[in-house]
């Protein structure tokens, strides 16, 4: 789709158009809740363009190239791809000029969106939102300042992150996190396993690796080193990896020889179905670590980036923990294994430990409840909340 001008009829009165920009899948799941949200209030008619995946293709969208174009992470990631996505930022911006929204809203990814923006007029007839709040509690706290000059309004998933903002002239809030509208009952680990052929008594590890490829081809050889040295002690030992259509291929060809069963899955449901039939998971640090304090599955988290990128994150960051469940309750109730120490052997014997100490699992199961019941707005669903928070900004 190369613009938006012969698409759209001349606008209603009450006609209310959105531009919504997401470069990631977990930007493009927040961005088809909030466009259902926006939809289901009756006061506008709401027309949306933008980028984005399948999750906000179903609400309507016709993406203006795919997502995963713009899913890549890292110094060394994005180098190789800089014309390309030098490319893409000029197609967006024509994009935008032609649809003339009343809101322009970027989830996540704001390194794609501020190249956007930089190169857009500002105007006081398009209000900007930013969906998902940069971290800056964790690393270079001066991006506070590029965000109040370019925003109007900031979405905020953590309950503490507002107060980094709204001091210095961004008005923010705090909407609450997505994780917690799946609805856990719909979901059946027993029934999971017998659709699988796993009894009940065999040892099942739910393995995510990232939703990116580079995070997949970083992780997921500490994590075979890992699930072997389980093996030696737990023979009947089973993986299930649950992972989004794109990489699904490449996931089954990276683990087509390991030495275990591993079942590969796909779909959000099935993740959850997954998470709820498995004893414990083996994770990359993101948002699935959520995903699983929500299923209440103890969990070992890890994570890996090229040196490079390695020692600008040692540099800037102040963060003393990676795991958003550790940074909510501020103590490292799952453990956590960066850089160098995401080694098979830590992994092993940090899952073997949840694996044969029920007091140690009880107890991450009992941290994990405290953090979710952080992750509530107020009143309602996040979607919801952002959603009239979106609509109150045009009144």
């Amino acid at each position: 789709m190369g613009g938006f001008g012969a698409h759209w009829k001349p606008p209603k009165e009450d006609l209310l158009r959105v531009f919504v920009i997401a470069g990631e899948p977990s930007g493009d799941l927040l961005g088809a809740s909030l466009m259902a949200a926006l939809k289901r209030r009756k006061s506008h008619t709401v027309e949306f363009a933008g980028i984005g995946g399948e999750s906000m293709s179903e609400q309507g969208l016709r993406s203006l190239f795919p997502i995963s174009e713009l899913s890549v992470m890292g110094i060394m990631e994005i180098l190789p791809r800089i014309l390309k996505l030098h490319s893409r930022i000029r197609e967006t911006v024509k994009a935008i000029n032609e649809y003339s929204p009343d809101i322009l809203i970027t989830i996540d990814s704001p390194g794609f969106s501020f190249s956007v923006l930089k190169r857009l007029v500002k105007s006081n007839d398009t209000k900007r939102i930013h969906y998902v709040a940069p971290s800056v509690w964790a690393w270079r706290p001066s991006r506070v300042h590029k965000f109040s000059r370019e925003f109007d309004h900031l979405l905020c998933l953590l309950p503490f992150e507002p107060e980094y903002f709204e001091p210095n002239g961004l008005p923010a809030t705090f909407v609450g996190h997505p994780v917690i509208e799946f609805d856990m009952t719909s979901v059946n680990g027993i029934k999971f396993r017998e659709r699988h052929g796993l009894e009940n008594s065999a040892p099942l590890i739910c393995v995510l690796p990232g939703s990116r490829k580079g995070e997949i081809r970083r992780h997921l050889k500490p994590f075979r080193e890992a699930i072997e040295l389980l093996q030696v002690t737990r023979p009947k030992l089973n993986v299930v990896i649950p992972t989004i259509s794109s990489l699904k291929d490449e996931i089954i060809r990276t683990v087509c020889d390991w030495s275990v069963n591993v079942i590969v899955v796909e779909g959000i449901n099935l993740k959850y179905s997954a998470m709820a039939a498995s004893d414990v998971a083996l994770a990359a640090s993101g948002t699935v670590a959520l995903e699983l304090a929500l299923a209440r599955v103890p969990s070992v988290i890890a994570y890996k980036v090229n040196t490079i990128t390695s020692w600008v994150i040692k540099i800037l960051s102040t963060a003393k923990y990676a795991n958003l469940v550790n940074i909510l309750l501020n103590k490292q109730a799952v453990p956590e294994f960066l850089q160098d120490q995401c080694n098979g052997k830590n992994l092993a014997e940090s899952l073997d430990k949840l694996l044969k100490d029920e007091h140690v699992y009880k107890a991450q199961q009992f941290s994990a409840e405290e953090a979710v019941k952080l992750l509530r707005p107020k009143k309602g669903l996040p979607s919801d909340a952002a959603a009239l928070t979106v609509l109150s900004l045009i009144k």
